[in-house]
């Protein structure tokens, strides 16, 4: 049944709707029951090609991912048959054909869910880590090449190339599309909470766009830490992943307000804070302590439960969290992680020992970089500075939110024939 026909405008809506919430979940069915990711992620994008061809003048269907994962179906069997002199492409037509029966016995195993099931399959061992994040990124959260060059910090190019490798080594190498044994998952551990992690962060803060964030983004990921959790509950790093996820989610209504701008932390109103979410994430972190096997996710999770136990900026305990940060550098020294640290470090011990700390990291290119820096040469007064941090910042992202946020911070300090 279809349908009737839906307003100009609305039906391309839709399918950018049902895209941003089923992309990867399509994909996710299809591989499993192709074998073949690459097929699968050509047809469910020729798949809603179709759909925005024919929604707009025809209607939405009553199931509209259904109707994608169908009409993908149908196109990888086209496909195949076009394909059939070769006799393991005819077999795979004639699986696709009784679609009930594929898969049957992965049920038996413990990964279960579909997208988990890809997000497993794509975190092989044989693949590097980034080579791992960036493929389930782009085949799982449906991110274009570039959103993910600006997550890893890297250049378009060399994303683009990354993901090109990744799929040719799976292709290559006959790496199986199957779910991993019990025993095999411990191994694939560390890729897969990075890929659900930066599918977070990703829905927290979008790397493009015109909203601050992607809520669709950031449910599936906690949705996928919680699936993690039970998949493998003796896990720190898994509990510290979903706590961190947990912490950081309740603070999302507060993030912007009505007309959806940027609120930054310090300005947030607290009452708007889920305080649901902090009870069971705090909880994960005691529960993590107990264990005592720290690890940069239950690090990051444990600066998260000392904000949310802050009511006010000013009651923040941030000598405590910068000893969290100390640690988190001992154990996963990132840039980045410095970055935040020396926030830290400013709160503890002023502007002038963050910004010693900031000019030492090589992180040109990262726009958060040049935001910490400007809000430190404007607490010491070098407006001048402040303000040409803030442009740089403006300029090196792609999210509209925070473009505006940053130009009104730049315009608050005055134009420069007003500085003294």
């Amino acid at each position: 049944m279809i349908q009737d026909p839906v307003p100009a405008g609305a039906g391309t809506e839709a399918v950018e709707a049902v895209f941003r919430a089923e992309y990867g979940r399509a994909v996710a069915v299809l591989a499993r029951v192709l074998g073949d990711i690459d097929l699968a992620e050509e047809s469910i994008q020729e798949a809603f090609s179709v759909a925005l061809q024919r929604w707009p003048a025809g209607g939405i269907p009553p199931s509209p991912a259904g109707w994608i994962i169908t009409t993908a179906r149908n196109r990888a069997i086209d496909q195949l048959r076009r394909e059939a002199s070769r006799g393991d492409r005819q077999a795979q037509a004639q699986l696709l054909l009784a679609p009930g029966e594929a898969g049957e016995t992965d049920e038996e195993n413990p990964v279960r869910d579909d997208r988990l099931r890809l997000i497993f399959t794509c975190c092989h061992p044989a693949l590097a880590l980034s080579a791992q994040v960036a493929l389930t990124l782009r085949l799982l959260g449906g991110l274009t090449t570039a959103e993910i060059a600006r997550a890893f910090l890297v250049p378009e190019p060399t994303m683009g190339q990354r993901i090109f490798r990744a799929k040719a080594k799976i292709r290559d190498a006959r790496i199986p599309y199957r779910i991993p044994a019990d025993a095999e998952l411990p191994a694939r551990e560390r890729g897969v909470l990075a890929v659900v992690y930066l599918i977070f962060t990703e829905g927290h803060t979008a790397s493009a766009g015109g909203d601050l964030g992607r809520a669709d983004l950031s449910a599936e990921a906690v949705r996928l830490a919680r699936l993690l959790a039970e998949l493998m509950p003796d896990e720190p790093e898994v509990l510290g992943l979903l706590a961190l996820l947990l912490l950081t989610q309740s603070r999302s209504a507060a993030r912007t307000d009505a007309e959806g701008a940027l609120v930054l932390l310090a300005d947030q109103d607290r009452s708007r804070w889920d305080r649901a979410l902090i009870a069971e994430g705090q909880a994960l972190v005691r529960a993590c302590l107990r264990r005592n096997q720290p690890g940069p996710y239950q690090i990051q999770a444990a600066i998260n439960a000392v904000h949310s136990d802050a009511p006010t900026m000013a009651d923040t305990d941030w000598g405590q969290i910068l000893a969290l940060y100390d640690q988190l550098l001992a154990v996963a020294p990132t840039p980045v992680a410095a970055l935040n640290r020396a926030v830290a470090l400013a709160e503890v011990h002023g502007p002038a020992a963050g910004l010693r700390a900031v000019d030492g990291l090589d992180l040109a290119s990262f726009y958060l970089f040049h935001a910490v820096r400007a809000d430190l040469c404007k607490r010491m007064g070098r407006i001048e500075e402040a303000r040409s941090e803030y442009h740089q910042a403006t300029e090196l992202t792609a999210n509209a939110q925070e473009k505006a946020f940053l130009a009104r911070a730049a315009l608050a300090l005055g134009t420069k024939e007003a500085v003294p």
